[in-house]
């Protein structure tokens, strides 16, 4: 429990890390020493002497500890949209006699949207095809060159079993991304050890980088020096400074590079990836499949009118808890009201995340007892509640 090295508003249950993580006090004087000492008194010349050029790389293993990734497969840069658009990019040429990228209706939309994007502007004939969840084995195809899936549900918290299913894809020839959105810093990941081809990530949700922190994206290390990266920005130039006018990939992980590397975000991530150092994920696990029981059963015992979008099995999804309510985005504003912070997903889905690095057993019994008032004295049917925000 590493609550107190949180800046967290006196009064408030957090239960929103699974969309952004709360401000570690340790970032806020890292980025003003870095603006201070760095770009204040270095100028430019901070690329150099600071090190702001290598920082990419640098996190980007800092990340892979947490994601069971070697040193030298991860690096950091830009968002995640753009960090899909290089993978599957990047997997449809190592396999260019298929045209299906396969994934599921549990995908983040963004991952969705860039893929189709992607396949639209290549016209050679490839297809996105959409399938349930559950159905993905019996989906795996000799005719599907690139399986993309989020690990984790962003609606249900809804797990796939990743070793299993890469081993499926791989058998059948079919090369795989995983997108770790909702798994980094939230449950253990072995990249490595299920032999993943590709994944990507984003660091503002439980790695608490802060809103837009950069993306990351993991190549398996055989096949780095075999990707031809699609979006051959300036710096995944292996000689940037040379200024050629042809572009030459770097080696290794550093051609997935793109643009120019956010360096004020990047220190708030270096600073908030202090907190993990000792942190065991098993450990992390097992406490937030704890405070999500509970959870249920306290919500199941007292609010009635909610039903459980999450698997039943705890083994079986990642660290959010969902519940559907015909009247969820209602709800959730009243008990954003009171101090009880979760989110809505269309059309009916109240989300909780549990982050056991500032959640506790305290919080989720108070969250239940406020939700259990507004849904009693149906707090949540009033006007102002059921106004519809920008963000939901």
């Amino acid at each position: 429990m590493k609550k107190q090295q949180f800046h967290l508003p006196d009064g408030m249950i957090y239960l929103d890390g699974n969309s952004l993580g709360p401000l570690p006090r340790n970032s806020i004087e890292r980025v003003i020493a870095m603006m201070r000492d760095e770009w204040g008194q270095m100028l430019i010349t901070g690329w150099n002497k600071a090190g702001w050029m290598m920082q990419s790389t640098k996190i980007g293993d800092r990340i892979g500890r947490l994601i069971g990734a070697p040193k030298g497969t991860v690096i950091m840069g830009d968002t995640l949209s753009i960090k899909v658009y290089q993978a599957v990019a990047a997997a449809l040429r190592l396999n260019p006699e298929r045209k299906i990228v396969l994934s599921d209706n549990g995908n983040f939309p963004t991952d969705l949207y860039m893929t189709q994007g992607l396949l639209n502007s290549l016209d050679q004939g490839h297809e996105l095809r959409i399938v349930n969840p559950q159905d993905i084995s019996a989906s795996l195809t000799d005719d599907v060159a690139v399986l993309l899936l989020t690990e984790v549900d962003y609606r249900t918290g809804r797990l796939h079993d990743m070793a299993a299913i890469t081993q499926q894809a791989q058998a059948r020839g079919i090369v795989v991304i995983w997108d770790l959105a909702h798994s980094a810093g939230a449950l253990p990941v072995d990249l490595a050890g299920c032999n993943a081809d590709f994944a990507v990530g984003c660091t503002y949700k439980y790695l608490n980088g802060g809103p837009g922190a950069p993306a990351f994206i993991y190549v398996r290390a055989d096949l780095q020096d075999r990707v031809e990266p699609a979006l051959s920005g300036w710096l995944g130039h292996i000689a940037p400074f040379e200024f050629d006018l042809e572009y030459r990939p770097g080696t290794g992980i550093e051609r997935m590079r793109v643009g120019t590397p956010p360096i004020l975000q990047l220190a708030s991530l270096d600073a908030a990836l202090d907190l993990w150092d000792d942190v065991d994920m098993a450990e992390l696990r097992a406490r937030s499949i704890a405070l999500s029981e509970l959870f249920i059963k306290q919500v199941e015992l007292h609010c009635p009118q909610l039903t459980l979008a999450s698997p039943r099995d705890p083994a079986r999804r990642g660290s959010q808890v969902s519940f559907q309510f015909s009247e969820g985005y209602a709800a959730m504003q009243a008990l954003i009201a009171r101090g009880v912070v979760g989110d809505f997903r269309a059309p009916d889905i109240m989300r909780f995340g549990f982050t056991p690095l500032y959640t506790e057993t305290s919080d989720v019994l108070g969250a239940v007892e406020i939700l259990r008032d507004i849904m009693d004295n149906r707090i949540w049917d009033t006007p102002e509640f059921k106004q519809k925000s920008a963000v939901t």
